[in-house]
């Protein structure tokens, strides 16, 4: 590392926290993770800790700032986090008044209902490219009001504060109440194009505009913390999804990512024009650095790596996650067993929050092999339906790069390049969305003079998949696919 600058990012996903110390050039220098637990004390309910969330950000912060050889040594922060998740404290305290409500949290799939039920949905779409969905934070920042007396009182007395997990980190590192553009884009209360809160959107949803951050760039320094020693600037803000995408270089239109994680999340850049969408995507904005404003299209699917986390942890057909490529590729096929993932509801395109996961297919012939080789097809499907409906909408992939922790497994790469028919590409470094803060952070920062020239000094190499799937067999599997997902749907009307 000798003594040139290094950027921290912290990142704070779903089921771990981490901090990754970057070089100006883009190379990882080090990594710190902590373990998070979700907790699910009722059916479709997932809530964290948001004193847990602080507590392992700042430990993951601490060991790499060690590593670097202290503050001094790190020019700026870079923060990405999971986007959608609801936290609430007291401005005055610092302390959190209730749980985290997770973005694959349910609880509000009613509201959201009788919203759209009421008429609501196309104006909410048009203001903010979102739908009505339990996924966003709106209503998860109306249930804590309706529902902890915490939160109530501190909103009567002035003292409430909601935020996503950015807010939430910013506040605790710095002392200030700001979300950055991205994550604010994802709450249901942005106006898209404006690019600020609206009042229509507060009033409809119930949230006091009075207890939302102020709106930033995702770009530029908001405060120095110095929590660690000598004070480091925070100077990159950015959801997981939008950092991903800039970490992969996709910011012209036509370009294209996915990250497979816990769930399964793909952009495609359409450029400085915001898109609409006919197919049930997101119109989301993908880049604020306080000069430009570039949009994406969005698929979002709720389950991905999660699934094979329950075939890991609550089935036991495996010990590591990394024997699903050997199992997968060990069967000819799924030996007919098809797996609907909707164990938090369905996702884009479909938007189905009331349906369950499914299996179909099981016969006294059905294997262990065949139920992971068919969990990754179902991610697989899942991903063919999002690119199908990108399409539709005009933004065709002309290539696909994935990165998250899912997608080191070969087997599932070289199906997605086969049943997608596109080329395939995976960057050496899949630290896609830790770099894509790390990128905002060193532009922010001035170790590059704009983000176009962070993202050009900083991008990995990477390897491609080609497709090589026959056309018979891709659009056998899609009728499969096609006919369980439709029997699925036919259970619940």
């Amino acid at each position: 590392m000798a003594d040139d600058p290094l950027i921290l990012v912290l990142d704070e996903g779903t089921s771990s926290t981490r901090a990754l110390l970057f070089d100006a050039n883009g190379e990882v220098c080090g990594v710190a993770q902590r373990e998070l637990a979700s907790r699910h004390p009722q059916p479709g309910w997932v809530e964290q800790d948001a004193a847990a969330l602080w507590e392992t950000t700042r430990a993951v912060a601490a060991d790499m700032i060690a590593k670097a050889g202290g503050a001094q040594r790190i020019a700026a922060i870079g923060i990405t986090n999971q986007r959608e998740t609801v936290v609430a404290w007291d401005c005055k305290t610092g302390e959190p008044l209730a749980p985290a409500i997770v973005w694959q949290d349910r609880r509000t799939a009613d509201v959201c209902a009788g919203l759209r039920e009421a008429g609501h949905e196309g104006a909410v779409q048009t203001r903010t490219g979102l739908l009505l969905d339990p996924y966003f934070s709106a209503t998860k920042m109306r249930w804590l009001l309706d529902h902890d007396e915490a939160v109530r009182a501190a909103a009567g007395a002035g003292r409430l504060a909601f935020g996503t997990i950015d807010s939430w980190l910013a506040f605790k590192l710095v002392g200030v109440h700001v979300t950055d553009a991205s994550n604010a884009s994802r709450t249901a209360l942005m106006d898209l194009e404006g690019g600020g809160w609206d009042d229509d959107l507060c009033e409809l949803f119930g949230v006091p505009r009075a207890a939302l951050p102020e709106i930033v760039p995702m770009v530029g320094n908001v405060g120095e913390t110095r929590l660690f020693g000598a004070g480091i600037p925070v100077t990159g803000m950015v959801g997981d999804q939008q950092a991903a995408t800039i970490g992969q270089g996709c910011l012209v239109p036509g370009s294209a990512k996915a990250t497979f994680g816990t769930g399964l999340f793909a952009l495609a850049s359409t450029g400085e024009a915001r898109p609409t969408s006919d197919h049930r995507l997101l119109s989301t904005l993908l880049l604020d650095d306080g000069r430009h404003r570039l949009y994406a299209l969005e698929g979002s699917v709720f389950v991905a790596g999660s699934l094979v986390q329950w075939l890991r942890d609550q089935l036991g057909l495996f010990g590591d996650a990394a024997d699903t490529a050997t199992l997968a590729a060990s069967v000819e096929d799924s030996g007919g067993v098809t797996i609907v993932p909707a164990f938090s509801g369905l996702g884009a395109p479909h938007w189905r929050a009331d349906l369950k996961g499914s299996i179909h297919g099981l016969t006294f012939a059905t294997t262990r092999a065949h139920l992971v080789r068919a969990a990754l097809e179902a991610v697989t499907m899942s991903c063919a339906d999002l690119a199908k409906a990108f399409r539709d909408d005009g933004a065709a992939w002309e290539r696909l790069r994935v990165d998250g922790g899912m997608i080191a497994n070969d087997w599932l790469a070289r199906d997605l390049a086969g049943m997608l028919d596109v080329t395939v590409e995976r960057p050496r470094n899949v630290e896609s969305t830790a770099r894509g803060a790390a990128m905002l952070a060193a532009a922010g920062a001035g170790l590059h003079e704009g983000v176009g020239e962070a993202v050009a000094a900083m991008l990995p190499r990477f390897e491609t998949f080609a497709p090589d799937l026959a056309p018979d067999e891709r659009d056998r599997r899609r009728a499969t696919w096609d006919d369980a997902l439709a029997h699925a749907l036919k259970r619940i009307g």
